[in-house]
């Protein structure tokens, strides 16, 4: 047989390109097997290598499902284990086995036919490939392998897999090991999930893939199943409501079988869980953020991940902090109570931010009960988040770099976009259901009075003005995009912030309002976030044990 330059060669990196007939290729003279041991034969944009082994001849994908270093310059032992130098992965190389646990190796059968080596490149059927891809998500999922998931999602992907099934198997392997019920991990793959349909990068869709799966990963790494009550009971509103506020998960989620097993969807239980979400201040806004979050995610994903979701939804609840009950908000309850009987009707009014800002908790929400009975609620609404936008903008970043204050003055950012966030879940639900706007227009001010005493007046909107906010919304997409941060609780709140103010803006924030709230999220964008308070937390142990005493 005539050779090639490559076959002169003492280790030759390819042959020519072989002739295919059928599922087979022909790959390498045995001749030149038998003279090197090893070979790589390019084959229909295939690089297979081939090794000569005590089993016979056996042949596998030549980049390694690691990083892609090849295969052909492994060391092969005499169990046909073959190592990866670069990082030392090791496979059977007669299945394909990752002995380590990480991604399988891809292997091809061969035969020997005139003088030769054939290889079968017949690709499995898709639905294998995507069951397999799946099953090996799951595996590294388990264990918060993050390039590996990413690298099993596109392999799902390639497939013809629908990425958003790989985000529903995800929530259905959580839901039931987060002891304390739903996580920003569930409400940023709602965002995640949202900038995956809108792109139609390919890149891009991955990567919202693997950060909505890989937060889950992370809030149940290690952590064992907690289940969920299984009795079933008959669905009732009130005693649904009565169950929540008791703290009761087992009744509550009782009722939620029963109203699943009655036929009932989300939409017929919206109301009950959105008051709920409101009957308390409840730990900064999380439950009614949450819900609208998990709302996007049912209605995206379908009944499959309906279950899941709503246990996990309702055991947040069940855990939530009840923070109108601490001093610092306990005037809400009566704020509630003295909300006007007939409460204002003037949608157009321009209401002060001056009336909602640099005010305690309690005469802010004395200003929102006045305003209340001139104005309509979504006016209001409105004006408070301004307010909320204004101290996000005017965040003094100087108590977030304390390490000598209190544990009362551990402020930053996200307590400041937390603000805006809650503000557009209020709108959407109360939207809704207006009759719950009183309760969220309250927890709106709750917000704003505690935030205003830790702004500064040093920082104005002309410094962070933005001149063109199409063009700048695109640079805080690509920003998320591509985020840098360690965190992803900082990730998710960088997501869920610009979400939300894209979201008002499109809801049609009237100009001055617009201005506010994209020049105070600029400034997040470009802000430092600090990761880790070592110097104040041992400051605040320290005056914590003294106390002891």
């Amino acid at each position: 047989m005539a050779t090639t330059p490559s076959d002169t060669l003492s280790h030759p990196t390819s042959v020519e390109e072989p002739s295919v007939g059928g599922t087979w290729a022909r790959a390498v003279s045995l001749d030149r097997l038998d003279r090197d041991g090893k070979a790589v034969a390019k084959i229909g944009g295939k690089q297979i290598a081939l090794f000569r082994t005590p089993d016979g001849i056996l042949a596998c994908n030549n980049h390694c499902p690691h990083e892609g270093y090849p295969l052909r310059e492994g060391t092969l032992d005499g169990g046909c284990v073959l190592t990866c130098n670069w990082h030392n992965w090791k496979f059977d190389l007669r299945s394909g086995a990752n002995l380590y646990g990480g991604d399988r190796l891809r292997i091809y059968p061969t035969r020997l036919e005139g003088g030769a080596v054939w290889v079968d490149i017949t690709d499995p059927p898709a639905e294998e490939r995507q069951a397999q891809a799946l099953a090996n998500l799951r595996a590294a999922f388990g264990e918060h392998e993050y390039d590996r998931m990413a690298r099993e999602l596109a392999r799902f992907v390639k497939a013809g897999g629908d990425g958003a099934a790989a985000v529903a198997a995800a929530i259905i392997w959580s839901h039931d090991r987060l002891e304390f019920g739903t996580t920003h991990a569930f409400a940023a793959a709602s965002g995640w999930l949202r900038l995956h349909d809108e792109s139609r990068d390919a890149e891009t869709r991955v990567l919202c893939l693997a950060e909505a799966v890989g937060y889950m990963a992370w809030d149940t790494l290690r952590e064992e199943a907690h289940p969920y009550p299984a009795a079933m009971t008959a669905w009732d509103e009130a005693a649904f409501l009565a169950a929540i506020e008791a703290q009761d998960e087992a009744a509550a989620i009782g009722m939620l079988r029963g109203a699943l097993d009655e036929g009932r969807h989300f939409a017929d239980l919206e109301r009950a869980l959105t008051t709920a979400a409101l009957a308390h201040y409840a730990d900064f806004g999380h439950s009614l953020i949450y819900l609208v979050h998990s709302k996007d995610l049912i209605a995206r994903l379908g009944d499959t991940v309906e279950a899941p979701l709503l246990m996990a939804l309702i055991r947040s609840f069940v855990y939530a902090s009840r923070e109108d009950l601490i001093p610092e908000f306990r005037s809400y309850a009566a704020a509630v109570r003295s909300w006007p009987e007939v409460p204002g009707s003037d949608r157009a009014a321009r209401l002060s931010i001056d009336d909602f800002r640099n005010r305690s908790v309690d005469k802010t929400m004395a200003a929102v009960v006045e305003a209340a009975s001139g104005a309509a609620p979504e006016a209001v609404a409105r004006a408070l988040f301004e307010a909320a936008a204004r101290n996000l903008l005017q965040f003094d970043t100087g108590w977030e770099a304390r390490t000598d204050g209190s544990v009362a003055q551990n402020v930053g950012w996200l307590d400041f976009t937390h603000g805006l966030t809650f503000a557009n879940a209020a709108r959407r639900q109360c939207t809704a259901f207006a009759e719950l706007w009183p309760a969220a227009l309250l927890q709106m001010a709750c917000f704003v009075g505690r935030n205003t005493g830790f702004t500064t007046e040093t920082v104005t909107i002309a410094d962070w003005r933005v001149p063109d906010r199409d063009a700048f919304l695109a640079r805080g997409l690509a920003r998320i995009f591509d985020h840098g941060e360690d965190r992803y609780i900082l990730a998710a709140h960088l997501l869920k912030t610009v979400l939300a103010v894209r979201e008002e803006v499109a809801a049609g924030l009237p100009p001055e309002i617009e201005a506010v709230a994209l020049a105070a999220l600029n400034r997040f964008l470009n802000a430092p976030l600090k990761r880790k308070h070592v110097r104040r937390t041992a400051h605040q142990a320290m005056a914590f044990v003294a106390l002891e005493d």
